[in-house]
């Protein structure tokens, strides 16, 4: 056969592979297409019910009559100061104009869904922005307290459009490029379904190891129970031995450059004693985050989990943390690290690489990609978020589930940064 030959052959399986990952693709997007119509319907349905239900308690206390006892005393009522007027217009992709991905209304925008001019409105203030409070007795000489900080929140505004469909196009089922600063959602695609997060749960790992580290050149003694777990779940491992001891620097890098299970494992055991410990305090992030309604995660590595799950506007939102973050946002845009750890195939030290960073650097992204984390699973495809900054750095989060493969993704990223950046 000559090497014409074996090439076209090669093509043509080549074609073969990515017509069957094609047809599968389609068939996840045609299954996650039906779980979506039933999550949307199935609320629909139950409201119904409960309101028909309402309607007959109350058509049987009107032929009846009311008590004597049930009758109504008059008092005085104060009016609560808000009304709300019901949201009907949906607008592009199926967003509700005006409100955040999880139900309530995003700051910068009114309640009818226009764009405001920026400015959040506190229930309970002037339009100058003081401070207007009703006295009482008990409050009297005391000070207002200041509200809670609202946490980052993606922000949907008109302006929203779905991804890019001519030219090469994005492969990605699901996605969301945002503004990093205010928030604004740029461009989406079933960015409110839930997804598997895969390794990008390792972005949130290493925030709550860095919230609650305070030495970095401590150590920690790689055991055989963590290198066990990593083999086992057939997990992408930094490739530290059992019984090295590791810095936790090293840990952090070797959680987030090689997406290392063994080094994820090692933060979550030396910052909280087991995995499981570990995971509550994820879990109490996720929650300052705002992000507990639609995210919930059951271990620190990204294994697949029904209970471990998010949104893509979730990821945003935790990779938004994790690169204000100053330690964070290190470790998050190194291309590589050297580790004072030797293995059997560097006996220097490993070195440990950013693969999406350094594949993506010499791509045209109208700016430059400073931080990345990327995943993969068969239930999610290749997934990556990364952040970026266009020419005059103004900073963008990008979020996808759902690639081909791990070059796919990048090219994605690519394709919506020329999209979009300025």
């Amino acid at each position: 056969m000559s090497d014409q030959d074996k090439q076209e052959e090669i093509d043509a399986l080549e074609r073969q592979r990515i017509q069957r990952r094609r047809e599968h693709m389609a068939a996840m997007r045609r299954r996650k297409g039906q779980q979506e119509l039933f999550r949307r319907w199935a609320p629909v349905i139950a409201v119904g019910l409960a309101v028909l239900a309402l309607a007959i308690w109350g058509l049987v206390r009107l032929i009846a009559g009311p008590k004597s006892s049930e009758m109504p005393k008059s008092s005085p009522s104060r009016a609560s100061g808000k009304s709300v007027q019901l949201l009907t217009a949906r607008g592009k992709n199926g967003l509700i104009m005006g409100e955040t991905p999880g139900g309530g209304t995003a700051p910068g925008n009114d309640i009818t869904g226009v764009p405001s001019t920026g400015e959040n409105v506190v229930q309970g203030s002037s339009m100058d922005g003081s401070q207007n409070v009703e006295p009482s007795e008990e409050g009297i000489g005391q000070d207002i307290q200041e509200p809670e900080t609202v946490p980052f929140t993606p922000r949907i505004t008109e302006h929203v459009v779905g991804f890019p469909e001519e030219g090469r196009g994005v492969y990605s089922t699901n996605g969301v490029l945002m503004d990093a600063e205010s928030g604004e959602v740029i461009a989406v695609r079933d960015a409110s379904q839930r997804i598997n997060p895969a390794s990008m749960t390792k972005i949130l790992t290493l925030l709550v190891a860095a919230e609650h580290v305070e030495d970095l050149q401590d150590s920690f003694v790689m055991t055989i129970q963590i290198t066990d777990y990593a083999y086992r779940h057939d997990c992408s491992i930094a490739g530290f031995g059992v019984g090295q001891s590791v810095t936790v620097e090293e840990l952090m890098y070797g959680t987030i450059l090689p997406s290392g299970a063994d080094a994820a494992l090692a933060l979550a055991e030396y910052v909280a004693g087991s995995q499981e410990a570990f995971v509550e305090l994820m879990n109490q992030k996720l929650e300052q985050l705002g992000l507990s309604d639609t995210a919930h995660f059951t271990n620190c590595v990204g294994l697949y989990d029904e209970d471990h799950y998010c949104t893509v506007y979730d990821m945003a939102v935790i990779l938004k943390a994790a690169a204000d973050n100053e330690l964070c946002r290190k470790v998050l845009s190194a291309r590589t690290f050297a580790t004072s750890v030797p293995s059997e195939q560097q006996p220097e030290g490993i070195l440990l690489s950013n693969w999406f960073l350094r594949r993506i650097e010499d791509k045209d992204t109208h700016g430059e990609v400073l931080c990345a984390k990327t995943g993969f699973v068969n239930q999610s495809g290749s997934c990556a978020a990364s952040l970026a900054a266009d020419s005059e750095g103004r900073e963008y989060i990008c979020v996808t589930t759902g690639s081909m493969s791990s070059w796919t993704c990048i090219y994605d990223h690519v394709e919506l940064y020329q999209a979009f950046l300025k």
